[in-house]
């Protein structure tokens, strides 16, 4: 079966050569717009690009205020700070995630609390979410969530929409609210996709994107904070730009802050992607249909947008037999030139973080033993 996917995938590129995982497209307008930034000078942190680049990824996601950072982990951070997740609280994610969601939480000295994701989402369950609380944390006198085995405040939860799917964001932030935890969204991947009409990013309080090379758009590197928040909004921008106090000659700073601004080199990157965005989301979903029928056909399943969601298909994920099906399907593709990869390494099996609480994981163990993700660049296909 797993040859015959390899010509399937081949045939899909139109390619006998090598097929990445994800691979940027440049369509557009990127080579005059970096043109105009280099002749403009301004290709470091000020300049018009950083500011339309902002003011389109504002209007696309219908989020008010969009703050343009170096990555995604940066806004991760950021985002997080904002809150006032600091030393002695925690945060509560999922351990099936890419590295960084952990990372930005250590960046403000907190720990990681991981409980389980829904095979449906591939992102955090509210049920495990809920049931987690239920037996590790009370709301004590202060109004706080505290973790009764740790005796840390839960200040934030924190789940990506893994792989563009969104997860259940209004069960989710049902539970937050109940149990006074902020909500931030790792929407790093899942630019384009949408929960209930809503984009992904727009429910939490606070939002990440990433403009990585391999995601859906790219300025490089690059990354977006998101919020409705007009407050949070300006002292991000603030501390994202060194603290600097704004003056026309005097430089001076007034707080510990972040060398985290954008460069306006990579926006104008940005500014010419998100004008072929809604090409790539079109092409995106035919491939995403081309696997889901051919895995209909084959008896494998490719995991397909959940009830009430659209995803963005940033990366398509087969869900094969079991673990030893999984590597089969591994060796078969990249032995022939088609990358394909399993699931990150889950964040509670990493050496960094075995000092951090986790709940029940089976849907994780599950998931990471069959999962495989497949070629998913955006491609030119007949109408």
């Amino acid at each position: 079966m797993f040859d015959d996917f390899v010509r399937f995938v081949r045939d899909l590129y139109g390619t006998q050569g090598a097929i990445p995982l994800h691979e940027p497209r440049f369509t557009g307008n990127e080579k005059q717009y970096l043109l105009e930034t280099i002749d403009s000078t301004f290709v470091s942190s000020i300049g018009a690009f950083v500011d339309e680049f902002e003011f389109r990824l504002a209007r696309y996601t219908g989020i008010k205020h969009a703050i343009a950072t170096v990555n995604g982990t940066a806004a991760l951070h950021v985002a997080l700070k904002l809150v006032g997740v600091k030393p002695n609280t925690e945060v509560i994610t999922q351990s099936f995630t890419f590295v960084a969601t952990c990372n930005a939480i250590r960046y403000c000295g907190a720990k990681p609390v991981f409980v389980d994701i829904d095979r449906s989402t591939l992102g955090l369950s509210p049920k495990s979410l809920e049931a987690f609380l239920n037996q590790h944390c009370e709301l004590r006198n202060d109004g706080c969530c505290w973790n009764k085995t740790s005796n840390c405040r839960v200040l934030a939860c924190l789940p990506m929409h893994t792989f563009g799917f969104p997860v259940q964001l209004d069960e989710i932030q049902q539970i937050c609210d109940r149990n006074n935890i902020e909500l931030i969204e790792d929407a790093t991947e899942s630019l384009g996709s949408h929960y209930k009409e809503q984009h992904t990013g727009s429910i939490g309080k606070l939002s990440a994107i990433s403009f990585n090379g391999n995601k859906i758009i790219t300025t490089g590197g690059g990354g977006m904070l998101m919020t409705n928040d007009e407050e949070l909004a300006m002292r991000a921008k603030h501390i994202i730009t060194t603290a600097k106090k704004s003056h026309r000659w005097v430089v001076e700073h007034d707080e510990i802050g972040f060398n985290y601004r954008l460069p306006n080199l990579n926006a104008a990157l940005g500014v010419a992607q998100m004008e072929s965005l809604p090409a790539y989301i079109e092409s995106k979903l035919w491939v995403a249909q081309q696997y889901q029928e051919w895995g209909r056909k084959h008896e494998l399943r490719f995991v397909e947008e959940p009830v009430n969601t659209r995803s963005n298909y940033w990366l398509n994920v087969a869900i094969t037999e079991d673990q030893q099906h999984r590597d089969i399907m591994l060796e078969v593709t990249n032995s022939n030139g088609v990358m394909t990869r399993p699931a990150w390494t889950s964040m509670h099996k990493l050496a960094m973080n075995q000092d951090c609480q986790a709940g029940e994981l089976t849907n994780t163990e599950w998931v990471f033993d069959r999962l495989v993700s497949v070629p998913s660049s955006a491609v030119k296909y007949a109408q």
